[in-house]
């Protein structure tokens, strides 16, 4: 059966469409309905206590819905539970208001700390603002991720303390799909954070895309939403400048990329992902930049992605649990 590219982007419809050549024995297409499922996910975290699983079963089956997959984690000796559940469900049946009314009935129950439902296909993308300097890697892949489809967000403006010339690749890019770009030229004495909040205030969480500026805790106390930044370096270890010749000085064997959450202590925010890649002898300072390079993207698009996909929680003081 064809479909308009219309029809195509919107789930949870019934969709009526006559066929006056064909039919099934028995039935008539001109009143048949054919109905197209969401795809729902929902984290939870709450004090441990018998039960907690049943219910959230049962929250989506008593409204037709139907669970494929779920992850528990509940840690030895902490009276803590944590799950996260991917579930597909008839808009019709179980209208997005009901739902998160439903979901809110079992955060009060068992006390949550924790209760978020997202629906992708029917609410609104995460909006967020890429903060970035004068190196261009992670900045343009993150773009090109946005643009292929595998980040599921908005991007409203990208940030940079580097002015870039009106024909670089990336003032382009950003021109051809009306992304504004902001240049604040910093100096020691004044950070600019003030002009960078009113650009920011309305996003949903920042990304520092090789962001080489530190963000006071003013200011992120004043934007109260987590930023997620890329380091270049496999932290705990290596914090600071200059990462990569850190870690060639040492004589390392394996080298990393590391994003995280982003706090007032300098690399030191609850880690969401790490990636790492063998290096010997044979390397010098320029190839361990490149290979971090590379690991710095593929890190960077992961974390965001598993961020929007309600996969990472945060676990005692600086910690994550990523599903």
């Amino acid at each position: 059966m064809a479909f308009t590219k219309k029809a195509a982007q919107v789930l949870g419809v019934i969709v009526n469409r006559p066929f006056k050549s064909s039919g099934f024995a028995g039935q008539s297409l001109d009143t048949r309905s054919f109905t197209s499922l969401a795809h729902g996910v929902h984290v939870f975290h709450c004090p441990d206590e018998v039960g907690i699983v049943a219910k959230l079963s049962d929250c989506i089956a008593s409204r037709g819905g139907n669970i494929l997959g779920a992850d528990v984690f509940v840690p030895e000796n902490k009276n803590v539970f944590y799950s996260r559940s991917e579930f597909i469900f008839d808009p019709i049946k179980w209208p997005r208001k009901q739902m998160d009314e439903d979901f809110l009935k079992l955060s009060k129950k068992f006390n949550a700390m924790r209760s978020v439902v997202r629906v992708p296909i029917l609410d609104p993308k995460y909006k967020i603002a890429v903060l970035a300097s004068k190196q261009d890697h992670c900045l343009v892949d993150l773009l090109h991720g946005w643009q292929d489809g595998r980040l599921p967000v908005e991007i409203t403006c990208v940030i940079s303390n580097h002015d870039r010339g009106p024909n670089t690749h990336v003032i382009r890019f950003l021109e051809r799909h009306g992304i504004p770009y902001h240049c604040l030229q910093t100096i020691k004495e004044n950070k600019r954070e003030g002009e960078m909040f009113e650009l920011v205030q309305n996003t949903d969480f920042l990304v520092l895309a090789r962001y080489m500026q530190i963000l006071s805790g003013n200011f992120l106390r004043s934007y109260g939403k987590d930023v997620i930044n890329i380091h270049h370096g496999l932290l705990p270890s290596f914090k600071g400048g200059h990462p990569s010749k850190q870690a060639f000085d040492a004589g390392v064997k394996l080298i990393g990329a590391t994003s995280h959450f982003v706090t007032e202590e300098l690399d030191a925010g609850p880690i969401i992902e790490q990636m790492v890649e063998r290096v010997s002898h044979r390397d010098n300072l320029h190839s361990f930049v490149q290979k971090s390079e590379s690991l710095e993207k593929q890190c960077l698009l992961k974390a965001i992605k598993s961020y929007c996909e309600l996969r990472v929680l945060p676990y005692e003081k600086n910690k994550t649990v990523v599903f």
